[in-house]
């Protein structure tokens, strides 16, 4: 089945990762749960995933995709990056509704970062 959207994460120059560094520290029901979100948003697509409430629009062109382990609660915030591609900046474990802001401003720097070509 072809995939409706294809995620990847931004690389520091060096090919580390903050997403992957994020995914290792996490306990392992809680990795696989986050990383089962990300492949049913790409083998379902976005729409979908917006109905199912996985994925939220936080501003113009960012995003965040949810996944709940017990009461442990994982966000990642992605951008588009073109066509059918999102590039994933960062991860966090969120503890309240809202985003925190200081979490959107690191994406936002992140992007920017991808954009001026610092990141890959």
């Amino acid at each position: 089945m072809k995939k409706k959207a294809e995620f990847d994460w931004l690389r520091r120059q060096d090919d580390t990762s903050e997403f992957e560094e994020f995914l290792a520290a996490l306990p392992i029901k809680d990795a696989a749960k986050l990383l089962a979100a990300i492949q049913n948003t790409e083998t379902l697509g976005i729409q979908v995933a917006i109905q199912m409430q996985w994925v939220k629009k936080l501003e113009d062109d960012l995003y965040e995709l949810r996944s709940k382990q017990g009461s442990d609660i994982q966000r990642v915030i992605y951008f588009h990056k073109i066509e059918t591609k999102y590039l994933i900046t960062h991860g966090f474990t969120k503890k309240t509704q809202k985003t925190p802001e200081n979490e959107i401003e690191h994406a936002r720097e992140m992007r920017r970062q991808y954009r001026e070509g610092k990141l890959k």
